[in-house]
């Protein structure tokens, strides 16, 4: 099992980012996807998922400015955030699996991608 994710980097406030995790070594389209994420001195928190159903979830810290969206041809999923702002800086991660209570990082995790809001 392995996920790779993509596309952060540096965005002004206000700006947006689609950041992107291609998945391998297990049935892409089966399973259910989710994005978290590790603020700065904080803990994980849980950011959106979707389910093989087509059902999509979404956590508080972010709702209304991100969508998550998953293409099973290319085995991936995606993650766009718009209206970014310096509190969303934090390490993205990719998920096989859906959000659970409490979000643990284990070898169904990716190694993240760094996303940096300022200006």
């Amino acid at each position: 099992l392995r996920v790779v994710e993509s596309g952060g980097g540096l965005v002004q406030p206000g700006g947006s980012l689609r950041l992107s995790c291609v998945g391998s070594g297990f049935t892409f389209s089966k399973s259910h996807m989710s994005w978290a994420r590790q603020v700065p001195g904080k803990g994980f928190e849980w950011v959106s998922g979707t389910y093989a159903d087509g059902h999509t979830y979404y956590g508080e810290s972010m709702k209304g400015r991100v969508t998550i969206s998953r293409d099973n041809a290319k085995n991936t999923v995606y993650l766009q955030m718009n209206s970014l702002k310096p509190e969303d800086t934090a390490v993205y991660y990719c998920v096989i699996g859906p959000p659970t209570t409490t979000p643990v990082p284990t070898d169904y995790w990716g190694r993240g991608t760094q996303v940096t809001v300022a200006s």
